[in-house]
């Protein structure tokens, strides 16, 4: 445990506390004692009592609205941590629908690749099959010709 002279209200005192803890202690007096003087210039000597119990009023009256307002905002996070998992969510449902659009897409396009190349297999075969049956005629048309 550590000592630490502080001044309050003009007066000396010795207070313990941790370790370490000494600057602390020293800063918190400090505010402590600037909100007491600020009261006791405001509401004159009412007494050391008083206005300590002022004091401490107000100092408890700030931090009761300064935990109001950290709570707002804590519920005001939690909202939108929620909003966003809802979002990415969504997100994740979006791309998951999309991935499974993009793979019947590729599977029409193979599709659709597979019908061309058999329509195109097909259409040499055709055009092979006419060149020859064209062939065979000039040819017999040819050598028709060459008997009469």
């Amino acid at each position: 445990m550590a000592n630490v002279n502080i001044k309050f209200n003009n007066k000396d005192y010795l207070l313990s506390c941790d370790d370490g803890q000494e600057e602390s202690l020293k800063k918190l007096t400090k505010f402590l004692d600037n909100k007491y003087s600020e009261l006791k210039e405001k509401l004159g000597n009412i007494g050391e009592n008083k206005l300590l119990l002022i004091t401490t009023i107000k100092l408890i009256d700030e931090y009761f609205d300064l935990k109001q307002k950290v709570a707002q905002q804590k519920s005001k996070l939690d909202q939108i941590s929620d909003k966003f998992k809802e979002i990415k969510s969504l997100a994740i449902e979006y791309k998951r629908d999309k991935d499974i659009e993009i793979k019947d897409l590729n599977k029409e396009l193979d599709n659709f690749k597979k019908t061309i190349e058999e329509n195109n297999n097909l259409y040499e075969s055709m055009l092979d099959k006419t060149t020859q049956s064209l062939e065979k005629i000039i040819s017999n048309t040819e050598s028709l010709s060459k008997i009469q």
